[in-house]
């Protein structure tokens, strides 16, 4: 339709061809560019993160694509129209693009007469045979909770000048519902008066539904984010709760004769985010004897962490109740075994008496304690155990070893040292024996473990665990 001046605005001279086609080439510059970082985001739609990157980049090469569309309308004019294509609904936009319809309309207040173009008829889902609606009638296409909208826009417009910005839904005879956005100014007569409104009506629903989309998967990874955050302060408050809370060496709570030097340490996954179902304890236990035991559950997350602490609980109240290690292990697989979510986890766990220097100890699939002793070091001979939770009605047997006074007992869990399988695995720690010989007490000897392999990658959490004998 013909462009209008308001009273008191001037025509804007059109841009020079040269000058869209330099913004034509930038367009399609950047369009190539967001499809290049668009197709570095494929994935599987499990991560919420990469589902919000790839919904953005879905926006901006729509909207580049729109902008390259228009832009190309701006530079080669209107197309001329035939008398017979004014009648004619024109084509539907390729599936999925969200180039934006526009049509025009102008609405003659003196003659009540209404001009449309044959592209508003489309977007309002109209006959073209049939004569445009008048303002009192174009209501009717509007969705009902929009129409108080609309008829604001357009008495704002026509009694006060107000130019019209705005967007509401209108319901199609097909029933389908459409978003448009809407612009217009009224256009004074010689005398001040209103002679009649122009509009530009925008289809922008695949627009908005792409913008929708965008804001719902960055809602959802908000809420995954926060989730997270959530679940690992869990699990940490879990953990340091459950973990005995010493710091320096490991006391226990009887104060008799001191027969065993403790200490322990937990370190952390690389990345610090995972926290799992690693745990060390040592417990004295109602005969004099000492319960030591470390162990981990397979996976991450507060729910394993919760597990744990189930575990943990377990190990605490059979011992204390006379619970020899190889029949503890084995109903603690009875416990894994019941639980509702099957899960797997390894541990150690060992009975000293202080009496005779005994240590009775029995392994669920763990690495076996290490034995350090006048500056060399030892695997201990492993007995027979399989995994908790691998297999219903597992027998646990248990092995005998009698230390002597100076002796140095190191328990972990098998993310401390970088998985060399079998022996391999334990080579690095059995490297440390002239350092543990020369060292004065067991958390120094800790703090040669974590000075070590505290800076090591590692995949999961790590416990270690000393007991010196002193006496």
């Amino acid at each position: 339709m013909p462009s209008h001046l308001s009273a008191d605005r001037s025509a804007a001279q059109p841009p020079g061809r040269g000058s869209v086609d330099a913004l034509i080439t930038q367009a399609r510059r950047l369009k190539g560019d967001v499809d290049a970082v668009r197709r570095d985001t494929q994935s599987d739609g499990a991560d919420p993160q990469e589902r919000w990157q790839r919904a953005l980049c879905d926006l901006a090469l729509h909207q580049l694509n729109d902008l390259d569309e228009h832009l190309a309308q701006l530079r080669d004019g209107p197309p001329p129209v035939p008398a017979s294509a004014a009648r004619t609904v024109a084509p539907t936009p390729r599936h999925g693009s969200l180039l934006s319809r526009v049509g025009s309309a102008e609405w003659n207040l003196l003659t009540d007469v209404a001009s449309w173009s044959g592209e508003l008829y489309q977007i309002l889902g109209r006959d073209p045979a049939t004569p445009p609606l008048t303002l009192d009638e174009l209501p009717s296409l509007v969705h009902d909770e929009d129409r108080p909208k609309l008829t604001t826009m357009v008495t704002d417009c026509l009694v006060d000048a107000k130019p019209i910005d705005g967007e509401f839904r209108v319901v199609r005879q097909d029933g389908e519902v459409r978003t448009v956005h809407m612009m217009g100014e009224p256009v004074l007569d010689t005398d001040g008066s209103t002679a009649s409104m122009w509009a530009v009506l925008r289809d922008v629903s695949e627009l908005r539904r792409s913008q929708r989309a965008v804001s719902e998967t960055r809602d959802s990874l908000q809420r995954h984010q926060d989730r997270a955050q959530t679940e690992h302060r869990l699990a940490v408050e879990l953990q340091e709760a459950v973990l005995p809370p010493w710091r320096g060496s490991l006391r226990l709570p009887h104060r008799g004769p001191e027969t065993l030097d403790l200490a322990a340490h937990c370190l952390p996954s690389s990345t610090r985010a995972l926290i799992g179902g690693d745990w060390y304890d040592a417990l004295e236990l109602s005969d004099g004897d000492t319960l030591l035991s470390v162990g981990d559950l397979t996976g991450h997350g507060v729910a394993v962490t919760s597990g744990m602490a189930t575990l943990l609980g377990a190990v605490r109240g059979m011992a204390m109740a006379g619970t020899r290690p190889g029949q503890l292990l084995s109903l603690l697989n009875q416990l894994l075994d019941a639980t509702v979510q099957p899960a797997l986890g390894s541990a150690v766990c060992c009975r000293y008496r202080p009496e005779t220097r005994t240590l009775t100890w029995a392994q669920a699939g763990h690495p076996a304690p290490l034995l350090f002793r006048d500056g060399t070091g030892r695997r201990l001979n492993a007995p027979d155990g399989v995994l908790l939770g691998a297999t219903t009605g597992a027998s646990y047997e248990q092995a005998e070893e009698t230390l002597e006074v100076g002796d140095l007992l190191l328990l972990h869990t098998d993310g401390l040292v970088p998985r060399g399988g079998g022996s391999e695995a334990v080579h690095p720690l059995l490297g440390l024996a002239p350092r543990f010989g020369a060292a004065c007490t067991a958390q120094d000897c800790v703090r040669l473990v974590v000075e070590e392999f505290g800076e090591t990658e590692r995949a999961d959490d790590a416990c270690v665990l000393v007991a010196r004998v002193t006496s």
